[in-house]
């Protein structure tokens, strides 16, 4: 029971790393096209929020002045990211480097595992967990990332992430019967 539920938890990683690694080639290769679609459709996302919150007011004959609030305050924010990409790529090469490196860390203890159980493939898993924090560094102090860079860490990091799912998918048995 408890490996069926490892593996199929494995998979959904596997799915979440295949989603960075396409992201990543449409960011390496289309990112100022990726940069202006993100910011459009999430300020049309909090824009039309607001209009909705801003109607749900004038029908509730304006007696909830927080839906006037927040109605206001989503679509100010919609507009100020669509006109705002540069922030919306800053709080976006934040999330992604936080996530690398808390997925490289996470690794980190995967291979302390496979190394107690004498798995000769603890070692690749290691390599890959230190690139995976690595990259996350990278991705966070360096605000002069280019947009390719981080798309093709997206896609070091989703590679690196698959074949680390794929090895505890084959070895998750090991890790239960001991």
């Amino acid at each position: 029971m408890l490996e069926k539920i490892l593996k199929k938890a494995s998979w959904s990683d596997i799915i979440i790393s295949l989603v960075f690694v396409i992201f990543g080639f449409l960011l390496a290769y289309h990112p100022n096209e990726i940069t202006s679609a993100i910011s459009i459709i999430l300020g049309t996302i909090f824009i039309v929020f607001g209009v909705f919150k801003l109607l749900e007011y004038n029908s509730n004959g304006k007696t909830d002045n927080y839906l006037l609030g927040i109605g206001a305050v989503a679509v100010l924010a919609g507009v100020i990211i669509m006109f705002c990409s540069g922030i919306i790529m800053s709080i976006f090469r934040i999330i992604v480097g936080v996530w690398i490196i808390y997925t490289g860390i996470m690794n980190l203890h995967t291979v302390t595992i496979w190394k107690d159980y004498k798995s000769r493939l603890w070692l690749i898993s290691l390599i890959g967990a230190i690139a995976n924090i690595i990259a996350g560094i990278y991705v966070l102090v360096n605000s002069g990332a280019i947009l390719q860079t981080i798309g093709v860490v997206l896609i070091v990091y989703g590679v690196i992430d698959i074949v680390d799912r794929f090895i505890f998918i084959r070895k998750v048995e090991n890790y239960i019967n001991k």
